[in-house]
């Protein structure tokens, strides 16, 4: 990867998440002077490791690992203030530089306690074969504040606390009385405390909070590169993912200037984050899930287990077909392709390069939950590979199995590979020379 011809680049998911989105992010972040995080909230989870230390970020972006870059926590993302202080007294107390590297939108929307019983009660609500897979972080029902508007708190509001306490009693007042109504819940959550418990949180963080879009503008006419940080994963996008098994904003390319606060024409390069196969945690459609060993092995060596939630993540074959509909949504420009050392040790790989549906070949990854839950995936199947990848610095050095299996990856993505990750160190990645169409 030529680091130095990138423009203003963002980082996006194409899988269900989890992709690793975080390493890359870290890795790229020493060539930008802005990481800026434009959406999702504390269900997303980023691991970075650089040596012995292994760092899991919720909320911050992650490139708060970097010393001399300002990080930015946009307007797209809504925030569980008690979360994020927690991750920033964890930062700090592992001596990573916080004080004068983040900071935090005044207009973000804030995740309140009632968001998350929302969330679980609701949840509990439904149907063994209707869960949504919620992370219970309260996510979803912000954003539906958000959209209802009335009865929405952003990051500004705590700043002015007379009127933020009168509105939680309001908004509270309604929220415990639909909790009991309609899910026979009779324990009422307590308005004064919740808002002074966020009036303090207010006052931790207030050296952190500014109007972040001035921010980004001020460094756009700098000349400063910026570096865009997506949660979640394509195939969880609201609009275009496996709904309602889905997540509740925008993940492809689309959402990042909005949510952000910069013009669409700012970001000139986007990097597709994927695995060398694929995983999904929670309920939805899965074509190429392994409910096998084949699928154990994955999971036991890719280390498998949510961030966020330390469950277990399903696992399956690479899925080509959905993969390239996520590309051509965001306009992906640079592929990234992380743990291929995990798929090191199967004889066979295999690779989904379409779907077939009631004997139709379909030509785009379909809207139907019903289509999807049918479909019959149509693999193409490559030689293994065997070998430690310790050590290895470059592309040539991989097993020619490794080698041809990017190659394929490539050829069925329409987009070049410029990163490959073979362990889960910040220096356990490859660059690939996308001069030459293959390792």
């Amino acid at each position: 990867m030529d680091f130095q011809s990138l423009g203003n680049t963002s980082v996006i998911g194409l899988q269900w998440g989890d992709e690793g989105k975080g390493k890359v992010v870290d890795l790229l972040t020493e060539h930008f002077d802005l990481v800026v995080r434009y959406a999702g909230g504390a269900n997303a989870g980023h691991t970075v490791r650089i040596g012995a230390e292994e760092f899991a970020l919720h909320l911050i972006p992650s490139g708060i690992l970097r010393p001399n870059v300002l990080n930015v926590v946009g307007p797209g993302v809504v925030l569980d203030l008690e979360i994020l202080s927690a991750e920033i007294e964890g930062l700090k107390a592992r001596s990573i530089k916080v004080e004068n590297n983040l900071q935090i939108s005044n207009r973000s929307h804030l995740v309140m306690p009632y968001h998350k019983k929302q969330d679980r009660l609701a949840e509990a609500n439904l149907g063994a074969d209707r869960k949504i897979g919620t992370t219970f972080k309260g996510i979803g029902p912000c954003q539906a504040d958000k959209m209802m508007r009335s009865a929405a708190l952003r990051m500004h509001d705590l700043y002015h606390p007379e009127t933020f306490r009168r509105r939680v009693a309001e908004i509270l007042a309604d929220r415990n009385k639909l909790f009991a109504t309609v899910y026979g819940d009779n324990e009422p959550l307590d308005a004064e405390q919740m808002a002074s418990d966020y009036l303090r949180y207010a006052e931790m963080l207030s050296q952190h909070v500014t109007d972040t879009t001035l921010t980004l503008h001020d460094a756009m006419s700098r000349g400063d590169r910026m570096l865009f940080e997506g949660a979640q994963g394509s195939l969880l996008d609201i609009h275009h993912g496996t709904f309602p098994y889905v997540t509740s904003s925008t993940c492809v390319s689309g959402g990042a200037a909005a949510a952000a606060g910069v013009a669409p024409s700012a970001i000139q390069n986007y990097i597709g984050v994927v695995k060398a196969y694929a995983t999904r945690v929670g309920g939805g459609p899965f074509p190429t899930e392994l409910e096998d060993p084949t699928g154990d092995k994955i999971r036991e060596r890719g280390r498998e287990y949510g961030t966020t939630t330390g469950r277990p993540r399903r696992c399956g074959w690479f899925d080509a077909f959905a993969a390239r509909y996520c590309a051509s949504l965001s306009g992906i420009t640079q592929l990234a392709v992380m743990h291929l050392d995990t798929l090191g040790t199967f004889q066979e790989v295999n690779i989904c390069t379409g779907y077939r549906y009631r004997g139709e070949t379909l030509r785009i990854f379909p809207a139907e939950l019903e289509v999807l839950n049918e479909v019959e995936p149509l693999y193409e199947t490559l030689p293994g590979w065997s070998g430690d990848f310790t050590g290895i610095e470059s592309c040539e050095q991989l097993p020619e199995g490794a080698r041809r299996y990017l190659d394929r990856l490539e050829e069925l993505l329409e987009v070049p590979i410029t990163l490959v990750s073979v362990g889960p160190d910040r220096l356990a990645t490859l660059h690939r020379d996308t001069s030459v169409m293959s390792c």
